[in-house]
């Protein structure tokens, strides 16, 4: 087979759910195995993940891809053949780093093969504007390959007269398009992410709250209690059992005590999420100007 495994890790796999366009869908129960493919004989690169015989992820590399890290341990790109965002949840921020350096260069990559690809069609290509036509309707480069290739002009006919300027001028247009579908399709995903992690923040932040009131209550309930094992130890021969069950007790405290910790840690985490959803936002801000000026200046 052309096709070799070059890199594989282990992750959570999700996606994201077609209908809200919000909620992360997880696609497998435990952490699986997703793998770099290398293709020879098309000369692409596949991100594939296999959940027992069904494959949960089969997404080829394109130059316009990128994946974002939303997290110290989760990340996400968007696959526009797939239709739908893929994320993963690794178990370090290491692993994490290790695919996303590995998504670039192979990121990169597929942008050398296009642009060697490109190179050899305008070698063989003709002048004439038939031949400039073939070349747009070219299946050979990886992003035709992924079915992502929007760099395409319905306006050029096999019946009009050669006006290369024209259709130069198409070229521009619809490669601007292109460039807007897929920024414009990363700024609804980090809306999307922004929004759930203020509603999970909002959620935790009552949920705190609850636990907080309900650990008063036992601690007050624990009070209570102590002073009467104090008294019965005092007048009870049974001394014994109602130390047991102080110690039980004790052991409640400390579990309910541990509980509020882990779910303030959670909190301080979902809020350093929150930062990293504002820091996105205002890369999206950035790159809403910079495609108003990639269009202003193409049309």
């Amino acid at each position: 087979m052309g096709e070799q495994p070059i890199f594989s890790t282990r992750a959570h796999v999700f996606q994201i759910d077609p209908n809200t366009k919000k909620n992360w869908v997880p696609t497998s129960k435990h952490a699986v195995t997703v793998s770099y493919f290398y293709d020879s004989t098309r000369n692409v690169y596949r991100i594939i993940s296999l959940d027992g015989s069904k494959a949960i992820i089969n997404s080829t590399i394109t130059p316009n891809m990128t994946f974002t890290k939303t997290s110290q341990k989760f990340g996400q790109w968007a696959d526009s053949r797939a239709n739908t965002v893929y994320g993963l949840g690794f178990s370090s921020e290491h692993h994490l780093s290790k695919f996303a350096e590995k998504f670039q260069e192979f990121k990169e990559a597929a942008r050398l093969a296009k642009e060697k690809s490109q190179e050899k069609m305008e070698l063989t290509s003709t002048p004439s504007q038939e031949s400039a036509g073939g070349d747009l309707q070219s299946p050979l480069t990886p992003e035709s390959i992924n079915g992502t290739d929007d760099e395409r002009t319905p306006d050029v006919t096999q019946n009009s007269e050669p006006r290369p300027e024209p259709t130069q001028n198409a070229l521009s247009f619809s490669h601007s398009s292109a460039i807007s579908k897929h920024w414009e399709a990363e700024l609804a995903t980090l809306k999307g992410n922004n929004a759930k992690l203020t509603a999970a923040l909002l959620e935790s932040t009552a949920n705190v709250k609850q636990w907080k009131q309900q650990l008063a209550a036992y601690q007050e309930e624990a009070e209570r209690l102590h002073k009467r094992v104090t008294e019965l130890e005092c007048v009870s021969s049974q001394a014994n059992a109602v130390h047991t069950h102080k110690t039980e007790l004790n052991q409640t405290i400390q579990e309910l005590e541990e509980t509020l910790k882990v779910k303030e840690e959670e909190i301080e985490r979902l809020k350093q999420e929150i930062d990293n959803a504002r820091e996105l936002q205002e890369q999206r801000d950035s790159l809403t100007q910079k495609l108003q000026f990639e269009e202003n200046s193409s049309l």
